[in-house]
This record gives C-alpha cells, sequence and structure tokens, in this order.
C-alpha cells in the first residue's frame, strides 16, 4: 500500500510542479532537469498528512509542489564546487556538470522562488492557510533551518575536532529534518489542526532519515543509491556511523522510527500509510 501511495503522491506533485515551471526561456530545461527522479518522499509527507484531516490531493499538491522544488533547489546548490562538489545526482550528471555553475545558481535561486510562488495558490486555503505555510517553509528552509545545517556541515569540514553526537544531530535536524518535518506538518496547517502530532512524528523520521543515509555512504553502491558514496568516511567527517558504529547506528533509526510511529498515534488506523513510510525510510537502498 505504501510504495503504490508513494508512487501516486509523487507523480501528483511532480505534475504539479511542471505545470509551474517555465515553459520556455534560458532555465526551462536545465529546472526541469533539476526536478527530474527521486522518491518524492517530501511531498507524499504533504499530501498524506492532508489526506488524514480530509485535504484531497488536488487542494494539497500546491505544498507538495513547493516542498518539492524547495528540496530540488537545495541539492542543485549542495552539488556545486564550492558545497560538495559532486558529479552524480539521482543517476545523472549534476545540474553544474551538464550545464555550468552558474546556471546550476539560477536554476536552484528559480526553484526557491518558484516554491513560494505555489504555497500562495487559493486552492490551498484563506489567506491566513497560505500565510502560515510561507511562513513555516521559510523558517524549515532559511538560516534556523536547512540552510543553517548547511552551513554547520561545512563550518565542520575546517573545525579542529570532529562534530560530537549531539553537534550532529543538531546539524541534520536543520539540513535533513527541517523539511522532512515541514512535509509531515502541512496538512495539518493547512487543515487548521493541531500539527504537533506530526511535527513530533517528522522530527523523528527525519533523523531516522538522515542515520540511513549515513549507513547507505558505508554501505550502499554509486549505482544503486544514485550518487557518490564513501565520500564522508575518506573526508574523515564524523557521521552517526563513525561515532556510534553501524550496527549501532542501525539500532537508533529503528528506535527513532518507533517513537516516529507513536506520534501518531492520534490518528489510529487513518495513519498507516504513515507507519509504513517510516519503516521503509531505513529499510530503502537509495
Amino acid at each position: 500500500m505504501f510504495l503504490k501511495r508513494l508512487n501516486e503522491a509523487a507523480e501528483t506533485a511532480r505534475r504539479c510542479l511542471s505545470d509551474a515551471l517555465p515553459a520556455d526561456g534560458p532555465l526551462a530545461e536545465p529546472m526541469r532537469y533539476a526536478v527530474r527522479g527521486g522518491k518524492g518522499l517530501r511531498g507524499f509527507l504533504v499530501l498524506e498528512g492532508a489526506r488524514i484531516h480530509g485535504i484531497d490531493d488536488a487542494a494539497a499538491c500546491h505544498a507538495a509542489a513547493a516542498v518539492e522544488a524547495i528540496h530540488a533547489y537545495s541539492l542543485v546548490h549542495d552539488d556545486l564546487p564550492a558545497m560538495d562538489d559532486d558529479d552524480l545526482r539521482r543517476g545523472q550528471p549534476t545540474v553544474h556538470r551538464k550545464w555550468d555553475e552558474a546556471t546550476a545558481i539560477l536554476v536552484g535561486d528559480g526553484l526557491q522562488s518558484l516554491a513560494f510562488e505555489l504555497l500562495a495558490h487559493p486552492a490551498l486555503g484563506s489567506a491566513g492557510v497560505r500565510l502560515a505555510l510561507v511562513e513555516s517553509l521559510a523558517q524549515a528552509a532559511g538560516a534556523r533551518g536547512m540552510v543553517l545545517g548547511q552551513a554547520l556541515d561545512i563550518a565542520a569540514e575546517t573545525a579542529p575536532e570532529p562534530l560530537t553526537l549531539d553537534e550532529i544531530i543538531a546539524l541534520q535536524a536543520g539540513k535533513t529534518g527541517a523539511l522532512i518535518r515541514w512535509s509531515a506538518m502541512a496538512g495539518a496547517l493547512m487543515a487548521g489542526a493541531d500539527p504537533a502530532p506530526l511535527a513530533r512524528y517528522g522530527e523523528a523520521l527525519g533523523l531516522a532519515f538522515q542515520i540511513a543515509d549515513d549507513v547507505l555512504d558505508v554501505e550502499g553502491d554509486a549505482e544503486t543509491v544514485g550518487k557518490a558514496v564513501g565520500k564522508d568516511a575518506e573526508a574523515g567527517k564524523a557521521t552517526f556511523v563513525s561515532l556510534l558504529g553501524l550496527e549501532a547506528a542501525k539500532i537508533r533509526a529503528r528506535e527513532l522510527v518507533d517513537e516516529a510511529c507513536a506520534a501518531l498515534s492520534v490518528y489510529g488506523g487513518r495513519a498507516e500509510t504513515l507507519r509504513e513510510a517510516a519503516r521503509f525510510v531505513i529499510a530503502r537502498k537509495t
């Protein structure tokens, strides 16, 4: 059930985002290239969180497309030579390799702006609802969330000592976790409901997701994962695996999945697909 719903949600968000992208001009092709592929997990979380609050995909898809646009922009910029300097993303050349650095920067800028245009769509609800979505996504994506996490990650590369476990948790709560948390709680915001249970779910899920990423960096291969692996170990970078050990990291990820599922108890059976999503996050191979 989960994989079927994930694929459906990813396609729904992808269509909505595709409709919003520029049809022509110098950025049209590279922007479409940048959003191609991926699991669509963040868009799925938006749509599923909306569904359990009685909001259908036709309305919620604009928020799902918005977070997928932000996520794609972050990957394009993260891959740049000044950042992680990666050649491969989602199994294809990164945007700056396919075109050039200037194009990649502008593609990221365009996708970021487009996200907030999508959140202004009247299908998402009243002006107050749309303002709440815009404000909360700006916080999740900006200098108190994802961008902060990226800055902490860059600073760690030249720090005299490797990060501690608590410092890595704080870093990843921004870099990876903030958008996952927002995606999980967006449906409650659309419905004017209490977002706290889904926020707790998203926090635990985001950390489990990052631990799974660290495990894949050790156990995965580039062809399956769709990006370079082993770079953290080569750089001597502190990760959940390097600090906890491989098996302990896997145990912690399973504990976080249990925490995420427990946070959904208020929704009963309506949230079963979200529980399946949490279990999928630590079982995935890509």
